[in-house]
């Protein structure tokens, strides 16, 4: 193919193959530009039904315009080639990224954001991708993320023949072994309905995109097993493991957004992508400002004790406890089942463990500012209510999720009561600085910061 000319692209290279087909640069000679030509494999697009299909898709595709979304400029004929003409995208695939562990967590926030919002603007458009994975997002150089080939997903799934259990067979399960990679690729990020042969619509992206998060935050895949069946397997049944508990410093939004993503059922993840899209815009206004929010005790609940759908408002729950509590000692004492003896005694041990866990929270922030103050770079720690500030001379990434860990370990250990957020702050002014060591809630202050502090705030004599 290298040389051929189809209609007026000029192909003068071979830039990758898939199961898809060939991918090759070539010239516009129209336009005198640079562009990306897939080649679709001729087993791929013999039935001619699937064929008008495709062209159709391909042309609703090149109706999206998103600096997120890889443009499709033509689809065409030529002598039985059936081809796409698209933007021609320089740079590194997620994949190769996160191979080369070049993915911090800004990073990771960013380019999930980008896809999220080409995306939403695909699915405005009524489109859904259907094969949202890494390799199928591009990074350029100056960091914009590219969301690649629209519509083909749809051409790879398989027909509506369903087998006798109701569920529609998995195409490729059991395609030959050169294939193999792409199939385990595909199938790692399919959602459970998906998995299933099952009708998708854009949540089966959003659950897809949750997936993409994930890998990009921790370097590994959330469902993974042996073989296929194995990985369909933990997609429909398995819960995934936190990333906060894969890297502890990450923020506990971003698991919280992962999780909504994550869930088997569609709707309980995220109904559109544009919430999705405003969550991690809000995740990464915290990140760039070095505020951290503990997880909500629903959440909390959610990761020690599995998918409790009717804990996402949890005060009723309490109080439904109590009363039935309350009520089943009434009971008991009525009937002469119980002593008052025995009563008052539960009620001492309760009030014993309510001051316990009353308590909680403040023997959680003692243990967790005597931490701090053993690092020489922490220069005041300061609790107000849900949230600790932590001033430093510098705010590293290390030191960073040093301090993120802290906080989001305290939240994780509460009983009860809302979680705590935490602020990192490098750039404090004396005089701030003098007013807010006058504020309640200063809980260490290193002695070098105390004294700068007096003289600050010390009025200048008059003569």
């Amino acid at each position: 193919m290298i040389g051929r000319t189809l209609t007026h692209y000029v192909i003068e290279s071979k830039l990758g193959q898939g199961g898809m087909g060939v991918v090759y640069r070539a010239r516009d000679t129209r336009l005198g530009r640079a562009v990306a030509l897939k080649v679709l494999a001729v087993e791929v697009t013999a039935d001619p039904e699937r064929r008008r299909r495709f062209v159709r898709e391909a042309r609703a595709a090149a109706a999206v315009t998103h600096p997120a979304v890889a443009q499709v400029y033509d689809v065409d004929e030529v002598d039985g080639v059936i081809f796409i003409a698209m933007e021609l995208v320089e740079g590194r695939t997620v994949r190769q990224m996160i191979a080369a562990h070049d993915v911090d967590i800004l990073r990771a926030i960013d380019i999930a954001l980008q896809v999220g919002s080409g995306l939403a603007k695909a699915h405005e458009a009524g489109i859904v991708h259907r094969d949202i994975k890494a390799d199928n997002v591009m990074v350029t150089p100056d960091g914009h993320a590219k969301l690649l080939d629209f519509g083909l997903a749809k051409l790879v799934e398989p027909e509506s023949s369903a087998d006798s259990s109701g569920e529609l067979p998995t195409r490729g399960a059991s395609t030959a072994p050169t294939q193999a990679g792409m199939v385990l690729g595909t199938i790692a990020y399919m959602s459970p309905e998906q998995a299933r042969g099952r009708a998708v619509d854009q949540r089966s992206d959003i659950f897809s995109l949750g997936v993409l998060l994930y890998e990009l935050s921790t370097g590994q895949m959330p469902f993974a097993g042996g073989s296929p069946i194995d990985t369909m397997h933990a997609i429909a049944f398995d819960e995934a493991r936190p990333v906060t508990e894969i890297r502890p410093g990450l923020p506990p939004d971003l698991q919280r957004v992962v999780a909504r993503c994550l869930r088997k059922q569609p709707e309980d993840r995220y109904q559109t992508t544009r919430a999705f899209v405003d969550d991690l815009k809000r995740l990464r206004r915290d990140t760039e400002s070095g505020t951290v929010r503990g997880l909500p005790l629903g959440e909390r609940l959610r990761q020690r004790f599995g998918d409790l759908r009717s804990l996402k408002d949890v005060g009723p729950v309490w109080i439904l406890a109590a009363t039935g509590l309350v009520g089943l000692f009434a009971v008991l004492i009525a009937f002469d089942k119980i002593r008052l003896s025995s009563l008052v005694l539960l009620c001492l041990l309760g009030l014993f463990v309510y001051r316990r866990v009353k308590n909680r929270r403040r023997r959680l922030v003692a243990k967790a500012v005597a931490r701090l103050k053993k690092r020489p770079e922490i220069r005041v720690v300061i609790v107000d209510q849900d949230n600790i500030t932590v001033l430093v001379d510098e705010a590293e990434a290390t030191l960073y999720a040093f301090i993120h860990g802290l906080v989001d370990g305290i939240s994780r250990k509460l009983f009860v009561g809302r979680p705590l957020t935490g602020t990192v702050r490098d750039d404090v002014q004396p005089g701030e600085l003098a007013q807010m060591l006058q504020r309640p809630g200063v809980l260490y202050v290193r002695p070098d910061v105390a004294r700068l502090a007096r003289s600050s705030s010390t009025p200048p004599a008059h003569s």
